[in-house]
């Protein structure tokens, strides 16, 4: 397991409603989300990551009002016109 360390003011646990103690893992799931959002991770390769299953990252995306389905415009496009 690899580690990262940030620091932060003191006021940046209060701004974002957190304890020290949660305050890591919040950082690891935002940023999971955001790169699953830029299709940098899938859903499996995300979940893995944070330890969930799909079922419980795709909760996990809800949370956040992030959608499960990843389209880019091209792919949507292709979608519709094979329907």
């Amino acid at each position: 397991m690899n580690t990262a360390s940030i620091d932060l003011p003191e006021t940046a646990l209060t701004a974002l409603g957190t304890t020290q103690d949660k305050l890591g893992r919040e950082i690891l799931v935002a940023a999971v989300v955001k790169w699953f959002e830029l299709g940098i991770l899938s859903q499996g390769k995300a979940a893995e990551i944070l330890g969930l299953s799909r079922a419980e990252f795709l909760d996990v995306l809800s949370r956040y009002r992030v959608s499960a389905w990843q389209y880019s415009k091209e792919e949507l496009d292709e979608e519709l016109s094979l329907g």
